[in-house]
């Protein structure tokens, strides 16, 4: 992956300085066509730390306060991340576009997956102490080693067990005159998983044994070493964990749009990575009834017999669903169309048909066939595409600071005056989701990760419950941003990683409340230049007084107060 990222990186250097080259001394050749053109030309303003506020007069950012700094000039005609290329920067660069179709793919009924071997958990098993004591010898201490059932695991001294003990020696002299008494000592050893040797033993001898040997009760490699020498462990501890690799899962992750192709019995062809030359077949014997809504895929599962034990959990697979007679239409682009940075993948579409007008698109993307992607999300049917010269076009919307693989910007938002209030029926339902938001800004404050949690799950259900029909673009994606960091926050635990989500969910959360107006009470917009790396990030409050939720305690009054919603 690192290599990856470095290649990706070093292409992209060079596509800036080939479009600094191509595109860097174009002035003249822009001037003579606007002096042709005669385009109506409007100076935007925008902030210079959050790019994506765009206005058409000066005044402050409404998200920090700053003064806002003229951008140059936007040409009518042209969206906000749209961006045009002469014809002559177009054949140095040999740059080349495709219009997209969908076409039915078939495959002769075959579909490949990728995968890995994971261990059979259902093999798995935990050797425990049966009673409390401390460690004196671990046999077992080394994972990847074997075991077989009945070997001695460890010998533990264990008091319990020495008081017991001289309960059955007492005990066998009251044998025939109470014997009840004596089945229930015995029984006790017995819950202690004392075979009856060893209970016999004890008997005939009449001596009290100090340690007690461990056994392990089946067979397998040793996954995780879980106690150690001289340790003191109750009774049910593990000791350590055995995995039998007899049998191993392979698991293959499959996109959303192919879940209904696959059912419970299908055979699958899987080739392992470290043994090309050898073909196996299993049956699919699970399917994750669970969708992953980040990846939107979802896991398949199968067995492999593997008595050598050649098969080692970690190792790639591929595999092939055999019997596949679907035929389907799907959208697909070449590889030489997609920049890809190991977290988002992007293309670049002509938007104009009839100039050379570009803009970039993230894209979903699902299988692989050959050297085409199929895409299941971000383009459509008929759309032309960049599949040459991808990077020297990535570089020019570097340059002209528009969205690009490696600059990403927020989505814009263009305000035409400095009030912009949104809908009253949006503006009142948005405003009781900021009773439990609150609440949670409070819990940060208090580094009370739970109740984060609790009033992040309160906050993204009423935001869920909003209307919004009839509500603008821009604010239908600050409302969904807004969910989807309240929800990263719900299903975290770690109190360092939700407020990494809490900065992204105010960025939306401040753009979306400083549209209001008639306020009953004041909104204060805060910020701490120290919070996210040292690069700022803001809240909201309805006290004044700075307590700051990035910190807690730490740095309870660090922040100033750069706006407020009245």
């Amino acid at each position: 992956m690192n290599k990856n990222i470095i290649y990706i990186c070093s292409a992209a250097l060079v596509g800036v300085l080939v479009g600094y080259l191509i595109f860097g001394t174009s002035n003249t050749s822009t001037q003579d066509n606007h002096n042709h053109q005669k385009e109506t030309v409007h100076q935007m303003w925008t902030c210079a730390m959050h790019p994506q506020i765009k206005q058409v007069e000066p005044g402050d950012c409404p998200i920090c306060g700053m003064e806002l700094i003229p951008t140059g000039t936007i040409t009518n005609g042209l969206a906000a991340n749209e961006f045009k290329m002469t014809e002559n920067a177009m054949a140095l660069a040999n740059i080349e576009t495709t219009i997209i179709k969908n076409h039915t793919a078939s495959d002769d009924g075959m579909i490949t997956l990728s995968g890995k071997i994971i261990e059979n958990e259902e093999a798995n098993a935990t050797q425990a102490s049966y009673f409390k004591g401390r460690i004196e010898r671990l046999n077992v201490n080394y994972t990847g080693q074997k075991i077989n059932k009945g070997q001695k695991l460890a010998t533990i001294y264990a008091p319990d067990l020495i008081t017991a003990q001289q309960e059955l020696i007492t005990a066998v002299s009251l044998k025939k005159s109470q014997p009840a008494l004596y089945k229930a000592v015995r029984n006790k050893l017995k819950l202690w998983k004392l075979s009856e040797r060893q209970i016999s033993t004890i008997e005939s001898s009449g001596k009290v044994q100090e340690n007690f040997p461990i056994y392990a009760t089946v067979s397998g490699t040793v996954s995780e070493v879980m106690s150690e020498e001289g340790a003191y462990i109750e009774q049910g501890q593990p000791i350590v964990r055995v995995s039998n690799l007899a049998t191993v899962w392979v698991e293959f992750e499959v996109y959303e749009n192919q879940i209904s192709q696959f059912k419970k019995g299908q055979q699958i062809d899987i080739t392992i990575t470290a043994y090309p030359d050898r073909n196996h077949t299993a049956t699919i014997s699970f399917i994750d009834p669970i969708l992953n809504i980040k990846t939107r895929t979802t896991t398949i599962r199968t067995t492999l017999n593997n008595p050598d034990q050649i098969f080692k959990p970690g190792m790639f697979v591929t595999g092939k669903i055999i019997g596949m007679t679907t035929a389907k239409e799907q959208l697909t682009v070449p590889k030489s169309a997609v920049l890809w940075t190991g977290k988002r993948s992007v293309v670049y579409i002509k938007t104009n048909p009839n100039e050379p007008v570009f803009e970039m698109r993230e894209v979903l993307l699902g299988t692989v066939n050959g050297d085409m992607y199929t895409i299941l999300e971000g383009v459509k049917n008929g759309d032309e595409i960049v599949t040459n010269g991808t990077f020297t076009i990535d570089a020019a919307a570097q340059l002209q600071g528009k969205k690009s693989m490696m600059n990403r910007i927020q989505e814009e938002r263009v305000i035409p005056n400095k009030t912009a209030p949104g809908s009253e029926v949006f503006q009142k339902e948005f405003l009781t989701a900021l009773i439990p938001y609150l609440k949670m800004k409070d819990a940060f404050i208090a580094s009370n990760s739970t109740k984060v949690t609790d009033f992040a799950k309160t906050t993204k259900e009423r935001l869920q419950a909003i209307k919004t029909t009839g509500l603008s673009r821009t604010t239908i994606i600050h409302l969904t941003k807004s969910i989807e960091e309240l929800h990263k926050i719900s299903i975290t635990k770690e109190l360092k990683e939700q407020r990494a989500y809490f900065v992204t969910l105010n960025e939306s959360i401040v753009v979306l409340v400083s549209n209001f107006n008639e306020m009953i009470t004041p909104i204060y917009v805060q910020k701490c230049p120290m919070a996210n790396t040292n690069r700022g990030a803001i809240w909201i409050s309805t006290e004044k007084e700075i307590r700051n939720p990035y910190f807690g305690s730490a740095m309870l009054n660090c922040g100033s107060v750069i706006d407020t919603i009245k």
